[in-house]
């Protein structure tokens, strides 16, 4: 019997389930850049919006979220992208899984690490791909700072420091507990992930706290965070995210000879830059805004088409996925918390960079940007 991806002539079919500001920013635009992925059905519970997305971007078939199932089963995708609410990813990547479908998950991968288990292991039994959507990579200014350390230039890589904060809606669902979201979900997999590759290793501690002002318009969950993990080698991360402050996005890498400071360092549709310090002497390198989300779509699909399996997995997601329930643990409790994750071998490397013409903004059905309602 031929696979289902032969049966589309060797183009991957995406079905998106989640249609909110993400997918009708990045995702959805990108698909068509990719030369080898497509977008045939739709999952979301407002109808309006589906119809008004089908008719945009010529999907065939749309379904609420009571007709997942059926959509699994009627041979029209090959592959999900998953960009529901963080607490939703389990049931739906294990029911596509199970049914032979690949699934491109969006991160944080889940609320837990028993989530993060049961995903991997249903990808594993049905033989389906999972990947969790660390779209930077494939991105080019990432893999060339993590290049820059792997060179020796800035030494021995001693300290590694980010902040990243905006300005989100108190009204927005990544505000509310129930979604498990908030910076710390929502943003920290970003400066955990790169800083977990740029030491090459996994933390073994952690420690953190949260904070919210007297007139925070977050209930529910930290206005901000501060964290410091401890790396193998007496080596330290440090970042804090932030709901209510003014958008920042930088990272910083030191090391006993030089550094090196990328800024912006998460955000999508920007042009990054580098600034290399070596002997007092700094150098300056910038990169061309790519279509990230595009090019994440393009390398997922070509691991389908050609069986191989994705870089960023089920077990990268669940690295993170423990930093983070460490990091809650320590806030909740104020100890520092031990880590227990074995050291990873995989790591991205320049060959997975995919580098695709950023995507025009579009005009959003029934979805805003976080900092908007």
């Amino acid at each position: 019997m031929k696979s289902r991806q032969q049966d589309a002539g060797r183009i991957v079919r995406y079905a998106v389930v989640g249609a909110g500001w993400i997918c009708q920013e990045a995702f959805l635009p990108g698909v068509g850049h990719t030369g080898n992925s497509i977008v045939t059905a739709l999952v979301t519970g407002d109808a309006a919006k589906a119809e008004a997305l089908r008719a945009k971007y010529g999907i065939a078939q749309v379904y609420d979220y009571d007709g997942y199932d059926r959509m699994l089963s009627s041979g029209d995708v090959d592959a999900i992208y998953l960009a529901t609410p963080n607490t939703m990813h389990r049931d739906f990547a294990t029911r596509a899984l199970r049914a032979g479908i690949h699934v491109l998950c969006e991160k944080p991968m889940a609320p837990n690490e028993d989530d993060c288990t049961a995903m991997i292991e249903a990808a594993r039994l049905a033989k389906s791909k999972l990947m969790i959507a660390y779209r930077l990579h494939f991105e080019q200014a990432t893999i060339a700072a993590l290049d820059t350390i792997r060179s020796g230039k800035i030494g021995e890589t001693r300290l590694f420091t980010a902040t990243f904060t905006q300005q989100v809606s108190g009204k927005n669902h990544r505000s509310k507990g129930q979604f498990w979201a908030g910076p710390l979900p929502d943003m920290g997999p970003y400066p955990i992930n790169m800083a977990r590759h740029v030491f090459a290793a996994e933390p073994i501690e952690a420690i953190a706290f949260g904070a919210s002002a007297s007139e925070s318009r977050f209930s529910e969950i930290d206005e901000m965070q501060s964290v410091i993990l401890r790396f193998p080698g007496e080596r330290l991360a440090m970042f804090a995210v932030s709901f209510g402050a003014n958008p920042v996005d930088e990272y910083r890498i030191v090391g006993t000879k030089g550094d090196l400071r990328v800024s912006p360092g998460f955000n999508l549709g920007q042009a990054y830059r580098h600034w290399l310090t070596v002997d007092k002497q700094t150098s300056e390198r910038s990169f061309a805004a790519v279509d990230q989300f595009g090019g994440e779509a393009k390398y997922f699909s070509d691991c389908i088409l050609h069986d191989r399996d994705p870089e960023p997995n089920g077990e990268e997601g669940l690295a993170d996925v423990r930093v983070l329930a460490a990091i809650e643990m320590a806030i909740k409790t104020g100890v520092a918390q031990e880590i227990g994750t074995a050291p990873r071998r995989v790591h991205p490397t320049q060959n997975q960079v995919v580098s695709l013409e950023p995507v025009k903004a579009p005009e959003l059905v029934h979805a805003a940007p976080p900092g908007q309602v």
